[in-house]
């Protein structure tokens, strides 16, 4: 028999080849194909985890649209609708007393700033304040009517849910074999039109009362003259008495809409998912109305991303660029490590830093003196947009880190190579060659440092501040420090109060599968730019 150390290394090589893939003939396999069908199988398991997290998600929330069109018709059939256009001719007059409100505390402000005694800027003011009292009485009898119509409606409203119930409830008993307790079950369905025979009856009284409301408000605006405020004010002054008259001059198409309003009118198969998807309101649990809007959920997710981003994107990329290019090899030892570090820290420690210390800071800072100037400043809230958006760059800056400094290592050698060679320093090399040349690479760290922080939960729902509104953005970078809510937020927050299957579950769902297609999107865009940047390397 020969010695094995008498045999020629290729020979050798080929008879373990030979013994690992007889191994595996029993099963039909080599060992390459085990790999490759290792690999394939995981490659499957995860298309499969995906496809299931979409098919769970569409399971869940598919009903929402048909519960959210059942409620818009009872919305419209019950009056509340034909109740809420009145409504929003009160909301607009609030917003014009708030309005007021507001040029008065500047205009006592400013007093104040001059050097005037608290009682001479109040006396100096009388008569505007006797201005804002008659604006915002104007609405009284309007008022008094609506408060009466919604009582009306909201009972018409309440009794069809019992219906409802009731009919359900029978619906239960017969299927669990108790056909006389279902029998026994009262139900009386809502005549509609009766209902609303006395509600639009009203329409009259609205009239006269809105005439009256008209009356006094162009008395409330004869007594803004330019007496009742300093001089520097009076342009101010005449703009909130030029939007009252624009106001004023929408009562007829109000009284107008009231008439040709119909509660029989059907309601578009569309209305729900408009509804939801352009909605401006997220009202739950509400006694007249709930409203599943994913706008001010949508856009407060992306003001914090945004805020986010403007932060980590500098600090993440020129972090690369010092690391890849400029940092000796000591240096990179420690620097590298210490920020991928942060990704190991636990979202909701950075939650908790961001409400005992972080949000405090933020606010005590913005109530200096010197910066008093900053729009937004000093911030009223310190759970705001802009603390969550602090924190959450400092989470996304080792994603955007590590992918930029991977492109920039990535460009090949010759290139910086060349540019030292034909004269250009260091800085020239990066800037003009190395950034250019990573460009893709760096767009996708990007994209997907988006990704990691607008499906953050824990650190938003701790420092956002869960204000369910769009910001005002007539405010400028004062919109950065209003508190908002998002929709990873949402979810978190009361999908663990909601009823399975109720309209209010669905519509979580919903915003999951949102954000779920969301980050499908930005991801898909990542890899495609990546795999430009793969092409324009090769």
């Amino acid at each position: 028999m020969p010695d094995s150390q008498s045999t020629p290394a290729p020979e050798r090589s080929v008879a373990l080849a030979i013994r690992k893939e007889k191994r595996f003939r029993p099963l039909g396999l080599t060992a390459d194909s085990a790999i490759r069908r290792f690999f394939q199988g995981n490659a499957a398991f995860a298309i499969l985890a995906l496809v299931l997290i979409m098919v769970f998600l569409l399971r869940e929330g598919a009903g929402f649209f048909g519960q959210n069109s059942r409620g818009i018709r009872v919305y419209r059939l019950a009056g509340l609708e034909y109740v809420d256009i009145i409504k929003g001719q009160l909301d607009r007059h609030a917003e014009l007393t708030r309005a007021a409100n507001a040029l008065r505390l500047k205009i006592y402000s400013d007093a104040l700033a001059k050097g005037a005694a608290p009682q001479a800027a109040t006396a100096a003011l009388a008569g505007f304040d006797a201005f804002a009292e008659a604006l915002g009485d104007a609405s009284e009898d309007v008022r008094s009517l609506a408060s009466d119509l919604t009582e009306q409606a909201a009972a018409v409203k309440q009794r069809e849910q019992i219906y409802q119930d009731s009919i359900e409830q029978k619906a239960m008993l017969i299927r669990a074999g108790k056909a006389g307790a279902a029998a026994a079950v009262s139900s009386v369905a809502v005549d509609f039109g009766r209902e609303i025979k006395a509600l639009s009856a009203s329409l009259p009284i609205y009239k006269d009362a809105n005439r009256l409301f008209a009356k006094k408000l162009n008395a409330s605006l004869a007594m803004a003259g330019p007496q009742s405020v300093p001089a520097a004010w009076t342009p101010q002054l005449s703009g909130l008495k030029a939007a009252a008259e624009r106001y004023a001059a929408t009562f007829p198409e109000v009284e107008a809409e009231l008439a040709a309003w119909r509660y029989d009118a059907p309601v578009p198969w569309y209305r729900s998912v408009t509804a939801f998807l352009f909605g401006r309101q997220w009202l739950t649990a509400s006694f007249w109305q709930d409203w599943y809007g994913i706008i001010p959920l949508f856009i407060g997710s992306l003001l914090v991303s945004l805020i986010a981003l403007l932060i980590a994107v500098p600090l993440g990329v020129v972090a690369a660029i010092y690391v890849s290019e400029v940092a000796g090899t000591g240096e990179k030892t420690w620097i590298k490590p210490a920020i991928e570090f942060i990704a190991a820290i636990p979202s909701v420690v950075l939650g908790f830093f961001g409400v005992a210390i972080l949000g405090q800071s933020l606010r005590a800072v913005s109530e200096t003196t010197w910066l008093a100037w900053v729009p937004g400043f000093p911030m009223s809230e310190r759970l705001n947009a802009f603390t969550a958006g602090c924190l959450l760059a400092f989470m996304a800056i080792p994603t955007i880190f590590s992918l930029a400094e991977d492109a920039l290592t990535n460009v090949p050698r010759h290139f910086k190579e060349a540019s030292f060679a034909l004269g250009a320093t260091r800085l020239q090399t990066i800037l003009r060659v190395l950034v250019p040349a990573s460009l893709s690479g760096l767009i996708s760290a990007i994209l997907l440092g988006f990704g990691r922080v607008i499906g953050e939960t824990m650190v938003v729902l701790l420092c956002a501040g869960n204000r369910i509104a769009i910001p005002d953005f007539t405010q400028g970078l004062g919109a950065f420090f209003q508190p908002v809510h998002t929709m990873t937020g949402i979810i978190a927050q009361e999908m663990g109060e909601v009823v399975p299957g109720s309209i209010h579950y669905r519509a979580l769902f919903m915003v999951g599968i949102v954000l779920f297609l969301l980050a499908l999107g930005i991801n898909y865009v990542a890899q495609r730019v990546v795999q430009r940047y793969r092409i324009s390397i090769g």
